[in-house]
């Protein structure tokens, strides 16, 4: 007989950095290469989490990664240590070199306590891995006025998270803001934000195309779901499709 323990994985990090770096054209393969090479074991040695390292498909400089931790306290500590640390201090010449602007940062917490990413004993490709990935994450930003609250991660949890899991998505977790100030000042996130941002996955691109054209077709999704959300949302969601790097985890 299974344990509530088995039943309920445990989560990992409850603070979430999403990052999306702006890149000179031509550098985004440069910075992964770096990347995947030099910034994940360093970083992880330090008490983060390297969640995933992603090319945005729809823009080909741009780089996107998740970054996880502990609690806010000891992201100060941890940012601390690797940003004066040899690894950093080796590398960030040609790591800022790819680099126009690394600012457009996202301080997230999982919306319940069961939320966040889920990695079991899964374990990162190594170093020199070059096996190529099909899988695609697709991560959709709703931006919001005020503050996520609990009606709307329970709107999220009954009728979005039911109708996309129907039409053929996994959702892996699902975020909201989080307000703490930003503990490591020397790295910029974004002040102000109030958003609710989910994370799902597909084998590949056309599992995705198959997913939105059966997703138009599910019941209450184009007329009672569409408009809640619209009513509900500032603006427009942003949906960013990420192609993993070889030795992303997620």
């Amino acid at each position: 007989m299974e344990t509530a323990d088995a039943q309920q994985p445990q989560t990992c990090c409850p603070i979430v950095e999403l990052r999306q770096y702006r890149l000179h054209p031509g550098k985004r393969d440069v910075l992964i290469d770096l990347f995947d090479r030099e910034f994940v074991e360093s970083q992880e040695a330090l008490g983060m989490k390297v969640i995933g390292q992603f090319r945005d498909l729809d823009n080909p400089n741009r780089f996107v990664w998740l970054r996880g931790f502990r609690d806010m306290p000891s992201r100060a500590k941890v940012l601390k240590d690797f940003y004066g640390g040899p690894v950093w201090k080796a590398h960030r010449e040609a790591a800022n070199a790819t680099m126009i602007d690394s600012d457009n940062v996202l301080l997230l917490h999982p919306a319940t306590p069961t939320s966040g990413f889920s990695f079991g004993n899964k374990e990162r490709p190594g170093v020199g891995a070059n096996e190529a990935r099909s899988e695609l994450i697709v991560a959709t930003i709703y931006y919001f006025d005020a503050p996520v609250d609990g009606p709307f991660v329970q709107f999220f949890e009954k009728t979005v998270k039911s109708a996309v899991i129907g039409s053929g998505a996994t959702v892996l977790a699902y975020f909201a803001t989080e307000h703490s100030e930003n503990t490591f000042p020397a790295l910029p996130v974004r002040e102000g934000e109030n958003v609710f941002v989910w994370f799902a996955r597909f084998n590949d691109a056309a599992a995705y195309q198959r997913h939105i054209a059966a997703l138009t077709q599910s019941p209450g999704w184009p007329d009672e779901i569409s408009k809640e959300l619209e009513r509900r949302l500032k603006r427009e969601p942003e949906i960013l499709k990420l192609s993993p790097t070889t030795r992303s985890l997620l």
